[in-house]
């Protein structure tokens, strides 16, 4: 029996020392040009570091806890006396090696006090971050002032004001849910924030469709807006434009299918093949328009806002209630025949919405079928709406070589979904 007790506490000081030696070969690897004896740690530094907080996570288990409290402060010291010294002959004031170490010693106790698998995941966490230091800087250096104000309000309202909401409905049919309505809004802001990320990094240096591409997550509506005008300025670009317009509209489909399921999982077996037939007629239709393009692309391809900001959540959330509660009202007077009449309104200013609420009512009221219907016919209004767009913003050129594909992606669509 105590050789098994044996067995079982040299794996965890392995275990510990592994930790050790994972984080040492990063550290190790980026100061291997130094000469021996001119590094401060490296990859025995490291491992034995792991190891001899591991060995003092075994003995806290013996002698308590206040033993482990004083290897740590002393191990603390001497890592500090030894940062003091490097900093003066070295004339190196970064603390990451210090916190490294202290590190490295914490999570070799968490191994051998029987928590092996989250002390590995948080020391592959560690190496992760120190490898990617260059990254990590550039996207900050690259980071703007009102990128970094959107992403505190989205903890804001995700992380402070969502718990805090009640979760019981309120109104008439009890429509209005605090929780769930606010939990919406922080879906959406959260995917198009993704997106606008995902297009700036895309870049417009990367081409039209894959900006396209990327903006499609963010408001394929803004993208068709704007290229339509880019179509106006640069003679010759009508099928690349429309190749990015027809991209992007293709982006709206995988995304309804991902929020609706996100609201109610039921919905994707149902809801995935209407959508998967538009997505990928739109794709085809966007591939042949962009092998008719010339090499040409102009300069400046994208120009969209920052998504997210309190009042534009405050809005969507407005419009959100409003839905819901026509929804409703939609149903108890003029039934099935209701929605679809709201699903064809409401998808001709934005299809997030009436896609959310049909989503949430067929968890409910709404059986399967006719929230699926309801939001294809959304989607399908909101493309038409785009086609037109591009035909009266872009002019003739562009707008028949988006209105046609888009009409046949809009009628397979709804053919497919009252087949079901």
């Amino acid at each position: 029996m105590n050789d098994f007790a044996d067995a079982e506490k040299i794996i965890l000081l392995a275990s510990a020392l592994a930790i050790g030696l994972l984080i040492g070969i990063e550290r190790g690897w980026k100061s291997r040009e130094e000469k021996e004896g001119e590094r401060v740690a490296g990859l025995r530094t490291y491992g034995l570091t792991g190891l001899l907080g591991g060995s003092a996570g075994l003995l806290s288990q013996y002698l308590g806890a206040i033993v482990f409290g004083f290897v740590f402060l002393g191990f603390a010291g001497a890592v500090t006396v030894a940062y003091v010294i490097q900093r003066r002959t070295r004339g190196d004031a970064s603390i990451t090696s210090i916190i490294t170490m202290l590190l490295t010693f914490l999570l070799g106790a968490l191994a051998t006090l029987g928590h092996v698998n989250l002390a590995a995941s948080a020391a592959v966490i560690t190496a992760l971050l120190l490898r990617f230091k260059d990254v990590l800087h550039g996207w900050l250096r690259r980071l703007e002032v009102h990128e970094l104000h959107a992403a505190l309000q989205l903890l804001l309202i995700s992380i402070v004001l969502l718990p805090i909401l009640p979760d019981q409905g309120y109104g008439p049919w009890q429509a209005f849910n605090p929780y769930e309505t606010w939990w919406m809004v922080v879906l959406i802001a959260s995917i198009s924030f993704i997106g606008y990320f995902i297009m700036k990094i895309a870049g417009p240096d990367k081409g039209v469709i894959l900006t396209a591409l990327a903006a499609g997550m963010l408001s394929s509506t803004a993208l068709t807006l704007h290229f339509s005008r880019l179509a106006k300025k640069h003679e010759g670009m009508d099928s690349l434009l429309a190749a990015g317009i027809l991209v992007a509209c293709g982006t709206m489909f995988p995304r309804i299918v991902l929020i609706s399921t996100l609201i109610n999982p039921a919905l994707f077996e149902v809801i995935v093949y209407p959508m998967a037939v538009m997505a990928l007629l739109t794709f085809s239709l966007a591939a042949v328009m962009w092998h008719q393009h010339t090499d040409y692309q102009p300069d400046k391809l994208t120009h969209m806002n920052n998504p997210l900001a309190l009042k534009s959540a405050l809005i969507f959330g407005v419009i959100l209630v409003l839905v819901a509660l026509l929804g409703n009202a939609a149903i108890h007077f003029f039934g099935e025949t209701g929605i679809y009449l709201l699903a064809a309104l409401s998808g001709i200013a934005d299809v997030d919405p009436i896609n959310l609420t049909l989503s949430r009512m067929s968890s409910t009221e709404l059986s399967i079928d006719v929230a699926v219907l309801g939001i294809v016919i959304a989607s399908v209004s909101n493309t038409l709406v785009k086609a037109l767009l591009a035909l009266f913003i872009g002019g003739a050129t562009i707008g028949m070589k988006t209105l046609l594909p888009l009409f046949v992606v809009a009628g397979s669509g709804l053919t497919v979904a009252f087949l079901l």
